[in-house]
């Protein structure tokens, strides 16, 4: 082997790199990404769910309203049950900065209420000359932290003497935004109950009718039918009217959330049943099987996880379903009721036309609700596409 050289005779000088050989440095990308095909699957979720902007905007609305709820106390204004007997029927009050062309900071007006007498309405007009700055980090009405610890601190607070009704106050003179703020603890937290009662029954009922078939799978398929045929409506009244007007809210609550639970496991079960048809013959289903793994471990173990992904997608999209059964109960009076406070059980105040024309800000509860459900549906749809990355 002869080396050849320049024209002046001399070697060409010889370098060797000191860097580590990889052999998949032909495969990087441009930009100093890790390629896909050295990714694992779960790294390949979290970057097509990271792609779809609505489902992580939608994920953060999510994050900040159940980490709220840990501190509706603080979050609050006001008590729950405080109540404002002057400030009947008062509309939501408007946060100012600047006072006569001054910088004040966040501050909101006073105002008189005058009755008119034609129509027996309250009407309250601006004190301009009455200006109540707002107190942050304040002590204000008292209240038991989780029930447990007494405290008064809250983030926002009226003026010593003012009021601060953002979204006006009920016919008991009771802060909206408040009680808006205490009912996301129910209505947020009954969807995550239900759906607990709801997957645990989906997927055993559903995954013993996948996996064994025959008779057992005939009969769960039956029975689903039949519950499917009923109509949801009259078959929420009935349940909800089996439980006493004399038990306590906290048992209320628990009853509505196992019934939400009962009447959405259906469709789950269907759909695991379908997915565990389709496994059940997969290679490594017999491998477990001649390797002596008992039935459930082969259901627990290789055959549920391999569409766990399709059942986080199932959660976020049954949630709002639940959410909206307890709205719909409590708004019809069968469900939830006071002194417990939902979204539901807030709505009941706006079921009179004569209440939406005078007080339309009653409505405000239904606000949350959209939106929460809108972002359980944005989420649905960014897992489900995570879910199947290599589409």
């Amino acid at each position: 082997m002869t080396t050849s050289l320049p024209p002046d005779g001399e070697p060409l000088p010889h370098y060797v790199s000191a860097t580590p050989f990889d052999p998949y440095a032909d495969e990087q990308a441009k930009d100093g990404k890790k390629v896909f095909k050295q990714a694992s699957q779960f790294q390949l979720m979290f970057w097509r769910f990271r792609r779809h902007r609505l489902a992580v905007a939608s994920a953060v609305v999510l994050l900040i309203a159940y980490v709220s709820i840990v501190f509706i106390e603080f979050l609050a204004p006001y008590n729950l049950h405080t109540r404002n007997m002057d400030n009947i029927y008062a509309p939501p009050q408007r946060v100012r900065l600047f006072h006569e062309g001054k910088f004040v900071g966040p501050f909101v007006y006073g105002h008189h209420m005058t009755l008119d007498i034609k129509t027996l309405r309250r009407v309250y007009t601006d004190d301009r000359n009455n200006v109540q700055p707002l107190r942050f980090f304040c002590r204000g009405d008292a209240y038991r932290f989780w029930g447990v610890v007494e405290s008064d601190l809250h983030l926002v607070c009226p003026s010593q003497k003012g009021d601060f009704f953002l979204l006006g106050t009920d016919r008991l003179g009771r802060d909206v935004l408040s009680r808006i703020l205490y009912g996301a603890r129910i209505s947020l937290t009954i969807g995550l109950l239900g759906i607990i009662t709801s997957f645990l029954l989906g997927i055993v009922i559903g995954g013993l009718a996948g996996y064994y078939g025959g008779v057992v799978d005939l009969f769960v398929q039956r029975v689903i039918e039949v519950l499917q045929s009923i109509p949801s409506i009259p078959l929420w009244l009935a349940l909800a009217a089996i439980m006493p007007a004399d038990w306590s809210p906290l048992v209320i609550y628990l009853g509505i959330t196992f019934i939400l639970g009962l009447l959405d496991w259906t469709g789950l079960a269907r759909a695991v049943r379908s997915k565990l048809l389709a496994l059940r013959e997969e290679d490594y289903v017999l491998a477990a099987q001649l390797m002596g793994a008992g039935h459930w471990r082969i259901i627990g173990r290789h055959l549920i996880p391999g569409f766990m992904s399709h059942l986080i997608a199932s959660a976020t999209l049954t949630i709002p379903g639940m959410i909206l059964g307890e709205t719909t109960l409590s708004f019809l009076g069968l469900g939830l009721r006071p002194p417990i406070t939902s979204w539901g059980v807030l709505l009941t105040e706006a079921r009179t036309i004569n209440v939406l024309a005078l007080y339309p800000w009653l409505l405000f509860p239904v606000v949350p609700v959209i939106v929460v459900i809108l972002a359980f549906n944005f989420l649905g749809d960014g897992l489900r596409d995570a879910a199947d990355p290599y589409r």
